[in-house]
């Protein structure tokens, strides 16, 4: 079994949701007693935060690169980044270590495009939503566009889930917002919706949404799982 490296802690709600699911997949696979050989490197969401808020994506970068060579040193075979939005500095981050970078993008796009999924809605922070890392990835590599919400209902999924679900806080207020939202993109002609950031399936289920859902963090973690066990 291959040891995983998880960069986590953006935020920690999530990353706890990774470590079950990452675990469950190899208890499955393997039975008996067995779980996951996982190294978290849980950095301060705060530095994180302040960064993105600033746009400076090149110091955000180095955060996660550092975080990375932390856990190469530490023996993972390979790693991955607990978070969707911080996908945007992926390639800065592989290229400094030489142990494989799993991306989220990956087993996302894999899902939609086994469902024949060639249009779909995708829900995130501002940054994963308006900037084209994550839409040109899943384009490029799996022929599928994106929608994005209007600008009002991208205010309020990136409020909710820095204000709200990176705290812990789940409102069903919030949860009929992002329903309503889901159902204005379903009428754009989105057959699924992505859960684009690693928090949201705190609040969405597949039972809330009008559209068949694609939770990135169970995806990413159960791809994390298998990837150490092949």
């Amino acid at each position: 079994m291959k040891t995983i490296g998880l960069i986590g802690g953006m935020s920690w709600e999530s990353t706890q949701t990774y470590y079950r699911l990452i675990n469950q997949r190899v208890s499955q696979q393997c039975g008996g007693f067995h779980s996951a050989r996982v190294i978290v490197n849980s950095v301060d969401f705060a530095e994180i935060v302040a960064y993105q808020q600033a746009g400076d994506w090149p110091r955000a970068g180095v955060a996660l690169a550092e975080a990375a060579g932390q856990l190469q040193r530490a023996g993972c075979d390979l790693f991955a980044i607990a978070t969707n939005t911080m996908h945007l500095v992926a390639d800065v981050v592989q290229a400094a270590v030489t142990i494989p970078l799993l991306h989220i993008a990956e087993p996302t796009g894999r899902a939609l495009h086994a469902q024949n999924h060639t249009c779909i809605a995708l829900l995130g922070t501002r940054f994963t939503m308006e900037k084209m890392f994550y839409r040109d990835y899943l384009q490029q590599h799996f022929d599928i566009t994106s929608l994005i919400p209007d600008d009002a209902e991208r205010d309020d999924i990136h409020r909710i889930i820095y204000q709200e679900l990176c705290r812990g806080e789940i409102r069903d207020e919030s949860r009929q917002r992002y329903i309503a939202i889901i159902a204005h993109l379903k009428q754009q002609g989105a057959t699924a919706v992505i859960l684009g950031c690693t928090e949201i399936g705190l609040l969405i289920g597949e039972h809330d949404s009008d559209l068949p859902v694609v939770d990135t963090t169970q995806l990413h973690a159960h791809a994390l799982a298998d990837a150490s066990l092949n």
